[in-house]
């Protein structure tokens, strides 16, 4: 049985794909490589942000469904979402550029012994900036090379998860009995886990909360967490472990860009298993990802319905000449 190879991608809901992508591509100078809908509501805008290559490990995704109302922080959530960053002096400028850019943040920090950069969004959702300094394990993404933020500085992939439960007893049996996760290091009420090769991004944080009520999903909230895995032969093994273990699953999900898997492991928490491949570059050149409205095979009959829809967002990049911001 092989081991996970890390976080895959992270997730969440927002209130408005044109301020995500806002946000995302010249405030956090990370690289728009999909724009797409959710395959399972077409209505759905589905918007990948990842490095500049689009390589597992490092994309953060959102859903702008419609209507939806506003997600409320508790306990049994997927809380917040970790950026890799190369150093700690890559911290000491992303304070000056949230002052300047008025981003709310909560200055640097240290957690299990690493500085960190907690902030927000407009929709109040959750992240961390963490230092990759001094980080043993699995590597990280690159830079987006056209984008905003000079690369010494930039996001090159994702961190820790960190996920508050109630049963923190019960987590940790899934962790390390079903997904095979280890302990590493504990400080109160939160314990850091680890997986395959370690480090910033093969982590989860989870956090005993009995005090909060749940949380509720909506814009502002995680959605759900993927984990690496390298390809079908793999998922199709990871499939058969969790219902031996006796977790219900969707069995085989084809999303083109990789290949999936899903499971609720607790109240709350649902995880997604994914394969490294095939990629964001099927469909489109390296120089203009994330420029067209990228649909799989199967919806692409119903482009004409789908583009009646969804409204257009102008996301072009490769005619823009975007200067590095070094302050």
């Amino acid at each position: 049985m092989n081991h996970l190879k890390g976080v895959h991608h992270v997730t969440a809901i927002t209130s408005s794909a044109e301020e995500n992508y806002k946000f995302f591509t010249y405030t956090l100078g990370m690289r728009l490589v999909k724009k797409t809908v959710n395959q399972d509501d077409i209505q759905t805008y589905h918007l990948f942000f990842a490095d500049d290559e689009g390589n597992a490990g490092t994309d953060m995704t959102f859903f702008d469904f419609p209507g939806i109302p506003k997600g409320i922080h508790g306990t049994n959530e997927v809380y917040s979402t970790s950026f890799r960053v190369p150093s700690d002096a890559a911290l000491t400028y992303w304070v000056e550029r949230f002052d300047r850019l008025d981003v709310k943040h909560e200055g640097i920090q240290e957690h299990f012994g690493v500085k960190v950069l907690p902030f927000v969004d407009f929709d109040d959702q959750k992240y961390q900036l963490i230092s990759d300094e001094q980080d043993i394990g699995i590597a990280s993404g690159t830079p987006w090379q056209k984008g905003p933020i000079p690369l010494e500085y930039a996001i090159t992939g994702l961190g820790p998860v960190h996920i508050r439960i109630t049963n923190f007893d019960y987590m940790k049996e899934v962790l390390e009995k079903v997904l095979l996760f280890k302990e590493i290091a504990e400080d109160g009420q939160f314990h850091l886990f680890e997986v395959g090769e370690g480090g910033n991004g093969a982590r989860v944080i989870i956090e005993e909360n009995t005090e909060l009520e749940a949380g509720q999903q909506g814009y502002g909230t995680v959605h759900h967490v993927a984990f690496r895995v390298e390809d079908r032969a793999e998922l199709d093994t990871w499939t058969t472990r969790l219902e031996q273990f006796g977790f219900r699953t969707s069995g085989y999900v084809d999303r083109f860009f990789f290949e999936s898997l899903y499971a609720r492991v607790a109240p709350g928490i649902l995880f997604e298993f994914a394969t490294d491949g095939p990629g964001f570059m099927g469909d489109e050149p390296y120089e203009t990802l994330g420029e067209k409205l990228s649909l799989p095979p199967f919806l692409e009959p119903k482009r004409n319905e789908i583009e009646n829809l969804v409204r257009p967002i102008d996301t072009v990049r490769s005619t823009i000449d975007i200067e590095k911001e070094y302050e």
